[in-house]
């Protein structure tokens, strides 16, 4: 039995995962890709924790980066002993040396928020970085969650007024409309349709996502968003604005649609992160609590960090 059936099993025993981890998730965001995942284990032979991973391949250079859509990745431990320190260290101490003898050049994963698994990650010598999502984790009472939004954010929701939530748009609308909102503001979609298609079927087959729209009274559509779940959160995953309407007050009542989506759903909120300043000030107004999570990486050639930086240089001369 490979790594990947025995971690699929394994992954059906645990009582929660965050929906990135399953393998569902990672055989859609991964299409086409090679995932993989590391076990560490007990002597027994039982799984301690893992690590899925999507192994990238290009000019001679292996390396882990996080796959497309996907918030948070890195090392599981088995919930049972998720808490006991030493089990943790032990579980990352072996999934180190696997990567080890990958032969990597580089290493990049986001873990769980308040996982102890990032403390001992950096004692093994991997680097680690701050982030920052947004969530709500309380919908229970929607007047208390309004009132605790920002001025800014009630004046647009009486100017959302007049507008309306709809469920029905497809997945290729959501998408001809996502790609037309960034064009009008001369920039590029960043996923294909291929890659959203196969998203959502996976995701619909376990009920576990939906397609938010906000519209005028004509039925067109002013903002949509493309939400996932699991058994805790809902997550803001592909958020899309027409900004010819950007004073209509849609932009607000998506959001607020999205957490009454959540509430019904018996799940807490989460704006599914962002490090850009403008996004996060807009995240902030609606209520919600930063949380911190870091990002774990690790340069084992040194030369692979100038090829990076020598992407991005390419990158932003084409802007």
């Amino acid at each position: 039995m490979t790594n990947k059936e025995r971690y699929i099993e394994w992954v059906a025993q645990q009582d929660y995962m965050p929906v990135f981890l399953h393998p569902w998730w990672l055989d859609a965001v991964c299409a086409g890709k090679e995932w993989d995942v590391l076990l560490a284990e007990d002597a027994e032979g039982n799984i301690l924790g893992a690590m899925p991973y999507l192994l990238r391949k290009r000019l001679g250079f292996r390396y882990v980066l996080m796959p497309p859509m996907t918030q948070i990745g890195g090392i599981w431990v088995n919930a049972a002993t998720t808490a006991d320190r030493w089990i943790t260290a032990e579980v990352c101490r072996q999934l180190a040396e696997q990567l080890d003898r990958m032969g990597l050049a580089y290493y990049y994963q986001q873990y769980l928020p308040g996982s102890l698994c990032v403390d001992a990650m950096r004692g093994l010598g991997f680097k680690t970085r701050e982030r920052v999502t947004y969530r709500v984790e309380d919908l229970s009472d929607l007047d208390r969650l309004i009132d605790s939004f920002s001025k800014n954010k009630k004046r647009q929701l009486q100017k959302a007024l007049s507008l309306h939530a709809e469920h029905t748009m497809s997945i290729e609308d959501f998408y001809r409309f996502h790609t037309r909102c960034l064009a009008e503001r001369k920039r590029h979609i960043s996923y294909t349709r291929e890659f959203l298609l196969v998203l959502e079927r996976k995701a619909r087959r376990l009920g576990q996502c939906r397609v938010l729209s906000i519209c005028n009274a004509d039925g067109q559509p002013y903002a949509a968003a493309f939400l996932v779940w699991d058994k805790h959160y809902l997550y803001y995953l592909i958020p899309s604005l027409d900004w010819a309407f950007n004073e209509s007050g849609a932009g607000a009542l998506l959001v607020l649609e999205a957490m009454k989506l959540a509430r019904d759903l018996h799940v807490h909120f989460d704006f599914e992160g962002s490090m850009i300043h403008s996004v996060a000030k807009h995240y902030k107004q609606f209520g919600s609590t930063p949380v911190t999570y870091y990002s774990v990486e690790k340069y084992y050639k040194p030369i692979f960090r100038l090829a990076l930086w020598f992407q991005k240089f390419r990158e932003w001369i084409h802007r």
